[in-house]
């Protein structure tokens, strides 16, 4: 086992609800850490399993902080205001981390001479019992990705590393995403600072059991196009950055404007081919702004 660094003391946060089943697979993955972390918050986002109970009974060392049902986002945003300790790394509680995650990212931060703020993991994907491969889409890297990351979230939460500093420079998950509040984070962060990668699968990923939210709401590409939206307007990006941001916000649009063709959906249409103008014509001043 590595040498324990002094600098380095890691905070996990697990938001969860009603995943009695899976949390504890969740939490033993953490505690058998070849490096170990330093806390654990588990965020009860209103569970009605016996969640808090069943984690007295197992897990005396761990801390429960208990909120009404808020969302993911404000769970996670909840666990980063009580770290104590300044590296956070998230876990989704139906997730699960191999043995030696945070010891191979702390490596990878010593090589870097602790330049890298952000570190993201490759990935094994399960569902319903099976191995699946991911699909040429979902290629992660490392670097300066934020182009990269703009069709779809490239970046596993359970995957991350990040410097607590990150959210105060940055900020924290935004509450009103449902979903894709991931990806609409990671753009922010990714679109100023280099993002540090390790190429292994460190974190097993399930899927196919009831309360995933991705399954949960219809049409995600509304979601990426909000937060599109959002850093275009809120963030200072530079010119080619812009261009690209516009070039898959039109792209998302014209998927939701063919779907809602399909669906003979009057207001969906209406809604994006006004958002389809307006973000033409953003395009092009742009395109032509001189600098």
């Amino acid at each position: 086992m590595i040498k324990e660094n002094k600098e380095f003391k890691v905070s996990v946060v697990i938001p969860t609800y009603n995943r009695i089943a899976y949390l504890g697979r969740a939490i033993n993955s953490v505690l058998k850490q070849s490096y170990p972390v330093n806390e654990i918050i588990v965020i009860d986002n209103g569970s009605t399993d016996q969640t808090l109970s069943f984690i007295k009974k197992n897990f005396t060392s761990i801390r429960v902080i208990i909120e009404k049902k808020r969302g993911v986002s404000f769970a996670r945003n909840l666990g980063i205001k009580n770290c104590k300790y300044n590296w956070i790394a998230f876990l989704d509680s139906d997730d699960e981390w191999i043995t030696d995650k945070i010891e191979k990212q702390f490596v990878l931060l010593k090589k870097s001479n602790f330049k890298y703020q952000f570190i993201h993991t490759n990935e094994i994907w399960i569902k319903n019992g099976i191995f699946k491969n991911q699909k040429k889409k979902h290629l992660k890297k490392g670097g300066y990705i934020f182009e990269d990351c703009l069709d779809i979230c490239k970046i596993s939460p359970s995957s991350v590393l990040i410097k607590k500093e990150l959210f105060d420079r940055y900020g924290l998950f935004d509450n009103k995403f449902k979903v894709c509040e991931d990806y609409e984070l990671w753009l922010r962060i990714a679109s100023k600072i280099k993002i540090g990668y390790l190429d292994k699968p460190l974190i097993k990923k399930y899927g196919g059991h009831e309360g995933q939210l991705s399954d949960k709401y219809w049409g995600i590409d509304r979601y990426r196009i909000k937060a599109l939206e959002k850093i275009l307007i809120n963030d200072n990006l530079k010119k080619q950055q812009k261009l690209k941001v516009l070039e898959y916000l039109l792209k998302k649009i014209n998927i939701i404007l063919l779907g809602a063709i399909n669906r003979n959906n009057k207001r969906i249409f209406n809604m994006y081919i006004k958002k389809k103008f307006l973000w033409l014509n953003y395009n092009y001043y742009v395109k032509n702004k001189n600098n």
